[in-house]
């Protein structure tokens, strides 16, 4: 077993939107801004209790950390719940279920009184503020967004560790193909280096995150995140306007979620071996030809 290789994201209080600009967007870097959402109301107001106070009788999907089998959907759902018997749970112990693309709008409009989108350069998509959950040592697969928007991650209720990945770094975590993550049997905190040798040339970006903290991750970027206690999160995205990256965004939401979905339910859990094999092999034999003799 091994550790990838990581190292620690900058940190800033507060930024203004020259620097950000500047900085960060214009180079794509990521970052942590940590006072950013000092003067919303969430800053105060966000809590699991909060959040349980509003749930009323809605039910929600979870998700857990089990592959998706034979001809289920790439993101079929592990099981339904209610949301205040959810909160529940994450308040008192440890779950692998998450709940993700919770869409503050449409769900909890409530709380949209709660935040701003920051004034720091980018154009944010208003329409789909959407919310993250997780219980105390629940992990999110290492991926990144398919549509390749800009996002800015704000954290609240306890604390949670990520790691980035740059999107150049992808062809290091044993992409399975068409899919956005990575191959669901690695543990990304103890990888198998002699099964998975080119993780060793992976290098990442390692962020603790706690309360209010927001953080920058820019579009492409892959993303590997774990729960240390239950809590949850806000993500505002700026959508990509770059002709490529919108030809790479529709590349990936109209053939490649769609052929995949197709061949799950069409050839089962076949199609999903033989990809993953396939690719395994490939990377493996490409990482020992370029280092055998290094």
């Amino acid at each position: 077993m091994g550790t990838i290789k990581t190292t620690p994201i900058t940190r800033v209080k507060s930024i203004t939107k020259e620097d950000f600009i500047e900085h960060y967007f214009k180079p794509q870097k990521p970052v942590l801004i940590e006072d950013l959402t000092k003067e919303w109301p969430a800053y105060e107001k966000w809590n699991l209790d909060y959040i349980q106070s509003l749930a009323g009788d809605q039910i929600v999907p979870l998700y857990n950390n089990e592959p998706t089998k034979g001809r289920q959907n790439s993101v079929a759902p592990a099981k339904k719940m209610k949301l205040v018997d959810y909160i529940e749970i994450l308040k008192t112990q440890p779950t692998d279920l998450r709940m993700f693309f919770f869409n503050v709008l449409q769900k909890m409009p409530v709380l949209l009184n709660d935040f701003s989108y920051p004034d720091i350069g980018l154009k944010f998509f208003k329409k789909l503020p959407v919310m993250f959950f997780g219980g105390k040592g629940s992990k999110v697969l290492a991926h990144y967004d398919m549509d390749l928007a800009d996002l800015v991650h704000f954290h609240f209720h306890g604390h949670k560790q990520v790691t980035l990945f740059a999107p150049d770094q992808a062809k290091h975590l044993y992409k399975v193909p068409f899919t956005v993550h990575n191959l669901e049997t690695i543990d990304m905190d103890h990888p198998d280096f002699e099964k998975y040798p080119a993780l060793q040339l992976a290098e990442g970006i390692s962020v603790d995150m706690k309360h209010g903290d927001a953080l920058y991750m820019p579009s492409g970027y892959w993303h590997y995140i774990t729960y240390l206690d239950g809590g949850f999160s806000i993500t505002l995205r700026a959508f990509p306007r770059k002709v490529g990256r919108l030809a790479k965004l529709f590349k990936n939401i109209v053939f490649m979620r769609t052929f995949e979905n197709v061949m799950r339910r069409t050839v089962g859990q076949g199609w999903v071996d033989y990809k993953e094999e396939q690719m395994v092999k490939r990377m493996n034999k490409n990482y020992k030809k370029k280092y055998s003799d290094a």
